[in-house]
């Protein structure tokens, strides 16, 4: 009896962690594909932060890059790749950027969904 009850201990233990809740975890600037297709060369820095947003980690050593990283991680699935865009200034214009892994565009809907007449007016 007394090498069962460890044992059981254990087992019960075991089981019960694996129903604890993984929340999701989203960090950074999210990034989709329609705003950084708006991104242009010649861009003032005033304008895309306003296009993306403040950087999440502005350079210390140089002052002319910004980078912009996301990921999300759904409960306990690994996360999705992470998102990153480079953007470099100079003069404080936008002379080239780096899309690593952020959509070309925004996705598209469907070319058929379900007809107007099958939803119930209100």
């Amino acid at each position: 009896m007394r090498s069962i009850l460890p044992a059981l201990l254990l087992l019960s233990a075991v089981a019960l962690g694996g129903c604890v809740y993984r929340m999701d975890v989203q960090q950074g600037n999210y990034l989709e594909g329609k705003s950084v297709d708006q991104l242009q060369v010649g861009m003032t820095r005033t304008q895309v932060r306003y296009l993306l947003g403040t950087p999440l980690v502005p350079d210390v050593f140089d002052k002319d890059r910004w980078d912009y990283l996301y990921y999300f991680r759904h409960g306990r699935h690994r996360a999705d790749q992470p998102r990153r865009l480079e953007v470099y200034f100079k003069d404080d214009k936008v002379t080239r950027f780096e899309r690593i892994n952020v959509p070309e565009s925004a996705p598209q809907a469907p070319e058929e969904g379900a007809p107007i007449s099958k939803f119930p007016k209100i």
